[in-house]
């Protein structure tokens, strides 16, 4: 049972590894020719560029090779400003729950790396409903903001 259960994990995270993150909704996807680490410390130097804070960054990478496994660089990166987090609050105390705006590093077969995001907008039109005006006035700010982020750390 054990044999059978630890094959079906490995084809699992196989399948896994090979992926790459697809466009979708309401996603920016950007592959590059930059290798994992060139585009996160752009991405980084875009950041506080832009007048905005890493204040998260998560990926398995680290523990899973601690553990014996290889799997490709990732990394997610949570990113906000302390004057879009209050007017968040003003308008939709719920909506706070999606700050800060997280974009997703992916290395590729190839070795280079792709940066993903969810649009700002996207994210917070669920909160629209109880929400004043404000809200997607400024999620639209951000959008714009993290496109420049995102063009920056890209090219």
């Amino acid at each position: 049972m054990r044999f059978l259960f630890l094959t079906i994990l490995l084809a699992f995270g196989v399948a896994v590894a090979a992926q790459s993150v697809a466009p979708r909704d309401g996603w920016v996807v950007t592959p590059t020719a930059k290798p994992f680490d060139v585009l996160l410390d752009d991405l980084k130097s875009a950041v506080r560029a832009d007048g905005f804070a890493v204040v998260t960054q998560a990926g398995p990478t680290g523990a899973a090779r601690n553990r014996g496994i290889e799997i490709p660089e990732n990394r997610v990166v949570g990113v906000f400003n302390n004057i879009y987090a209050v007017r968040i609050l003003e308008a939709s105390v719920p909506a706070m729950i999606e700050a800060p705006i997280r974009f997703y590093l992916t290395e590729e077969a190839d070795g280079t790396a792709t940066l993903s995001y969810k649009r700002p907008s996207f994210v917070f039109a669920p909160y629209t409903l109880d929400a004043t005006p404000d809200l997607m006035i400024a999620a639209a700010e951000l959008d714009t903001a993290f496109a420049a982020i995102a063009d920056a750390a890209t090219n």
